[in-house]
């Protein structure tokens, strides 16, 4: 009797176990791919994050953050299948889908789909005001941090000096580290400028400008950057908020040229899965973009600007509902 006791307790806590994990194994989990920790993508990520798990009981879905290398990483990590999203740069997401720059040998990827666009980002570049460093073409023999490779600021650092005729191999003395790095290498002098693609205010930025090394954002204008924004369509002007930055030696905003972070995913991924994220996020609007500063200028309308890939099903019968589209 005792045994047979044990025997049916065993059983029932078994199927305890088994029933009240049913809803862990069933969960799907879901990864959004971002950038550096200092950036915009991190806490953009972890933004929508929060919005989705408060329904995860209701849709089945477990959302997570990962800090990866950037826009080409976030693109080539979706395609192969590792993340579910991520965030990339408008400019990147246009070389991905037609298979140019980073993709020139890869070839388009064709896979790619949309879901919406966040925030602006500006091109911004930091000096140390003891480099001398007062235009962009000041740059000639600085040491100037270009970006990491597979990041989607390298692209724009290089486009930008490209456009004002420098070489990037004889021009600078560049270097390809991460923006995490960028402004402690600055402060101790180990970096004359730094450029950085980011939504602002940006902790990178915040964290450079309020060390002992006096810096100053340079304005990326000219009749070169002109040209390069009227003949690539995901460059727009744009300027840096000095205000986000007391401790820099500006007076003024400053001028530059920028994108939109946009947020991407594969034609893969299901269409409930994608749904689900672009509802929550736009159903909550309002509580979205108190999430960071660099919100305050979206509108639902311009969340589906700069988008040059496909959007995905599950985001479009969405925007169908909703009247966006």
């Amino acid at each position: 009797m005792k045994r047979n006791f044990t025997a049916i307790m065993a059983f029932v806590i078994s199927m305890i176990f088994i029933f009240t994990a049913i809803p862990l194994f069933a969960a799907k989990f879901v990864t959004i791919g971002t950038g550096g920790i200092t950036g915009v993508y991190y806490p953009t990520g972890g933004a929508i994050a929060k919005i989705v798990n408060k329904k995860k009981k209701e849709y089945g879905i477990r959302c997570t953050v990962e800090s990866t290398g950037g826009s080409v990483f976030n693109v080539n990590a979706v395609m192969a299948g590792d993340l579910e999203f991520g965030v990339v740069q408008s400019d990147r997401q246009y070389q991905a889908i037609n298979g140019i720059a980073d993709w020139e040998e890869k070839g388009k990827q064709e896979k790619l789909r949309a879901v919406f666009s966040i925030h602006p980002e500006s091109c911004t570049l930091l000096a140390a005001v003891d480099a001398g460093i007062n235009t962009i073409t000041d740059l000639k023999g600085k040491r100037v941090n270009m970006g990491n490779f597979g990041s989607g600021h390298l692209g724009n650092s290089s486009d930008a000096l490209k456009a004002i005729g420098f070489d990037l191999e004889k021009d600078v003395e560049a270097e390809y580290i991460k923006a995490a790095e960028a402004p402690g290498l600055l402060q101790d002098g180990r970096l004359d400028a730094f450029f950085y693609t980011v939504g602002h205010p940006s902790g990178a930025f915040k964290e450079a400008t309020a060390g002992a090394r006096k810096v100053k954002f340079i304005a990326i204008t000219g009749p070169g950057i002109d040209k390069m924004i009227e003949s690539l369509p995901y460059y727009a002007k744009s300027f840096v908020p000095v205000e986000n930055y007391p401790g820099a030696e500006n007076d003024s905003d400053v001028d530059t040229f920028g994108v939109k972070a946009t947020l991407v995913t594969s034609a893969d991924v299901s269409d409930d899965i994608v749904y689900a994220i672009t509802k929550e996020v736009f159903e909550n609007f309002d509580e979205f973009k108190k999430l960071h500063p660099a919100y305050k200028v979206l509108t639902k309308k311009n969340m589906l600007e700069g988008l040059s890939a496909p959007i995905h099903p599950g985001a479009m019968k969405y925007y169908k509902e909703a009247g966006l589209k």
